[in-house]
């Protein structure tokens, strides 16, 4: 079943492949059908999941190289199902909302779906080979997306991007082959690799663990390694910012989480790094968001600062923080998808994102002032959001391992409301000038397929907010596995 999860945006790529350049709003509607058909699949894998145990399901694994001991092993557990959901479903939405790309449509679906074939082989990779092919896979179709759809600064902002990941890829495939050469039997299986792992003295168990934290901390990303962040979401087309931030990001967070499984001892010997780095991210994340006057720039650096909660998170080594972790990855998801959804389609309307340029957008978009708001009061962490059951999670087990240092976590949700707020004043209840309060042009407000796909990612961080029962429950299993590992 895993196996057609990933063929189905592979074969849609392959069919587009073969449809005329001309024929635009068929490619279209053939890749808006394909990631559909991926996304219900995804989905369907939840009836056939069982919650209550917590190593992996659905596992499938083919031989790849005996010699090498590498294999095609794919498997999902209570960790990487939600983020199978969350690709997914962002992969939809990217293409929903590009209906304003009009130059080589055909090259750019493709791209889109193999990026999407990509993430998916990175989350239920169960072979550290496999899973490090599909990291590198990913690369390709960003670069292509970013250098040939992007602003006009594009060439920079991709190259910036490809040389970032590719040199913390070099760490991390170090660290992997080391650990390759103390596995029993040379395998490339997570599992065999971890008993080999654990065989390690600490001192070299921390040498790996700082070159996978270099690998995935690119990807992720934490401050000092998020060089390449703001400019590839500025020049990036707004559907590719969608999952830039919304998935992309998950892979260096989701590799981490696996590596802590992998070297639980040098985890715990770097838990005050780990906290310092996250610490510093949410409040260097923050203040440089609250800084910044351009709207992709201002969640970009947000990112920073929401993704250095996912590391606090993971950094307290207890059951509330690894599900704190685990559930800000997939509210951060959902809130930056509908962020750069809305910024997007506002900036295809106006061809500004400077917060100066707009006022009293509530006058003229009712649909999208409703939404942003929603979306604004989302990435602060309101009650009622998953962004807020995420929050609580982590700051739980910060408290619990760290005690009064968490007050700093309660300062970076300060900066956040004050940034959401001067954001949300402005567009919505702003001075008259500007666009959207009667001057210049009028603009359109969201089409029904723009605020359907708006309507998807807001109210899934409300029903989380609301009742995350049922996203607990699915996680705890695995994270409770986890979290044995460091209990006193």
């Amino acid at each position: 079943m895993l196996r057609i999860l990933l063929l189905l945006p592979l074969l849609g790529a392959f069919l587009i492949a073969f449809l005329p350049s001309r024929s635009g709003l068929l490619i279209r509607r053939v890749a808006i059908a394909v990631a559909a058909v991926t996304l219900g699949w995804s989905l369907w894998l939840a009836s056939v999941f069982d919650p209550s145990v917590a190593t992996a399901q659905l596992v499938e694994s083919h031989v790849w190289n005996p010699r090498l001991g590498s294999a095609f092993t794919l498997g999902v557990d209570g960790i990487s199902l939600p983020m199978v959901w969350l690709a997914t479903l962002l992969a939809f939405i990217a293409v929903l909302a590009s209906g304003g790309i009009k130059d080589k449509p055909k090259g750019y679906y493709i791209l889109i779906l193999l990026l999407e074939a990509a993430m998916l082989g990175v989350f239920t990779a169960r072979d550290w080979s496999l899973f490090y092919v599909f990291w590198e896979l990913t690369l390709l179709p960003l670069f292509f997306l970013i250098d040939r759809y992007g602003g006009k600064n594009r060439s920079h902002a991709a190259l910036n991007f490809v040389l970032y990941t590719m040199g913390g890829s070099v760490f991390m495939l170090i660290a992997l082959l080391m650990l390759y050469d103390v596995a029993p039997g040379h395998s490339f299986d997570m599992g065999v690799i971890r008993e080999g792992a654990r065989l390690l003295p600490e001192a070299t168990q921390i040498g790996i663990f700082l070159g996978l934290l270099i690998g995935f901390g690119v990807k992720m990303p934490i401050f000092p390694l998020h060089g390449w962040l703001p400019l590839a979401h500025v020049e990036a087309p707004s559907p590719v910012s969608i999952l830039l931030s919304g998935i992309l990001l998950k892979m260096g967070a989701y590799g981490l989480i696996r590596a802590v499984w992998m070297l639980p001892a040098a985890a715990e010997a770097l838990q005050g790094l780990l906290m310092a780095l996250a610490l510093i991210s949410l409040v260097y994340g923050g203040v440089l968001a609250w800084r910044q006057s351009d709207l992709k720039a201002m969640v970009a650096y947000s990112s920073v600062s929401h993704m250095g909660v996912v590391l606090l998170g993971l950094a307290a080594l207890n059951t509330a923080g690894l599900t704190g972790a685990v559930m800000q990855m997939v509210a951060h998801g959902l809130v930056a998808g509908a962020l750069f959804l809305l910024i997007g389609l506002l900036y295809e309307r106006t061809h500004t994102r400077e917060l100066a340029d707009y006022a009293s957008l509530i006058k003229a978009m009712p649909r999208f002032a409703f939404f942003i708001v929603v979306a604004f009061l989302a990435a602060v962490g309101m009650p009622g959001t998953a962004g807020f059951v995420a929050e609580l999670h982590v700051l739980v087990g910060g408290f619990e391992r760290w005690g009064a240092w968490m007050v700093l976590l309660s300062l970076t949700v300060l900066i956040s409301a004050a940034y959401a707020l001067r954001v949300v004043g402005r567009l919505i209840t702003g001075p008259v000038g500007g666009h959207g309060a009667g001057h210049g042009p009028a603009l359109p407000d969201l089409t029904r397929g723009e605020f359907t796909a708006a309507a998807v990612l807001t109210t899934g961080s409300l029903v989380i907010g609301f009742y995350p029962a049922p996203m607990l429950n699915l996680i705890a299993a695995s994270v409770g596995r986890y979290a044995h590992l460091f209990a006193p």
